[in-house]
């Protein structure tokens, strides 16, 4: 794991108690006066057993340390660490599966790219790609979205998401985008290779030089009015019909 993050202060029981279950760094936890003691019996276990200390302060108090919907329990957390390519890889590998990642291409809006991870977590996605700059990193918002899901999904930020996508085809990746022109429907495809997803950004979507890279560009068939998918609603889509693939009934 490389590179730390400013440190973090995540609210809402899931994201805590998810924390303390992956081992983060948990450096102290509020708890709002009033919130019930049955409903955190885990939370409260763990950080027993692992030293952090937990006090009870009045609700105010967390109201100013966050202003996510907190559910009156709040922690102070090391930063995020990211990824190298190569955990992703070692992911596939010690599941014994052909890897597969998402490249998520200058997505911007902090809830998407949470509810992209608990996606990527619920069907096992081995990690995701994104870019230093002019996108969303890990943030308390992301993790709060994520409800947990960002302690257990790798995330890989580069420098140039151009040049990731060629070493990754040099590592026997293929590569994936959508498309509504020129593209077929994403029920036809081949979800058994090694495989990457590039899913496009919230306003301009894929860039045409990940474009040209694909190997398989598909389509979401739509007989509404819309023209386009939210992205984290395209990319779970897609990650299921990998999924429904790779995991045949019966």
């Amino acid at each position: 794991m490389s590179e730390d993050l400013t440190p973090e202060i995540i609210g809402g029981k899931n994201p805590v108690l998810e924390a303390l279950r992956a081992d983060r760094d948990v450096n102290k936890i509020w708890v709002a006066e009033g919130v019930q003691k049955k409903g955190i019996t885990e939370l409260l276990q763990l950080a027993k057993e692992k030293g952090v200390l937990v006090q009870f302060v009045p609700k105010k108090k967390i109201d100013g340390l966050t202003d996510s919907n907190h559910q009156g329990i709040a922690a102070a957390v090391a930063a995020y660490n990211y990824a190298e390519l190569n955990d992703l890889f070692n992911a596939a590998a010690a599941r014994s599966e052909d890897p597969f990642f998402l490249i998520l291409d200058e997505l911007e809006d902090p809830h998407n790219l949470g509810s992209i991870m608990r996606t990527a977590d619920a069907i096992g996605v081995h990690g995701l790609i994104i870019p230093r700059r002019r996108a969303v990193g890990l943030t308390a918002v992301v993790a709060k979205s994520s409800t947990g899901a960002i302690e257990h999904v790798p995330v890989v930020r580069v420098n140039n998401l151009s040049q990731t996508v060629d070493e990754l085809k040099k590592r026997g990746v293929w590569i994936a985008g959508t498309d509504a022109k020129e593209s077929m429907d994403y029920r036809n495809m081949d979800a058994g290779l090694p495989l990457a997803i590039i899913i496009g950004s919230e306003g301009k979507g894929m860039s045409r030089i990940l474009r040209d890279k694909c190997d398989f560009l598909y389509q979401l068939p739509m007989i509404g009015h819309v023209t386009s998918l939210n992205a984290s609603v395209a990319a779970s889509l897609l990650m299921y019909e990998v999924y429904r693939k790779r995991n045949p009934l019966g």
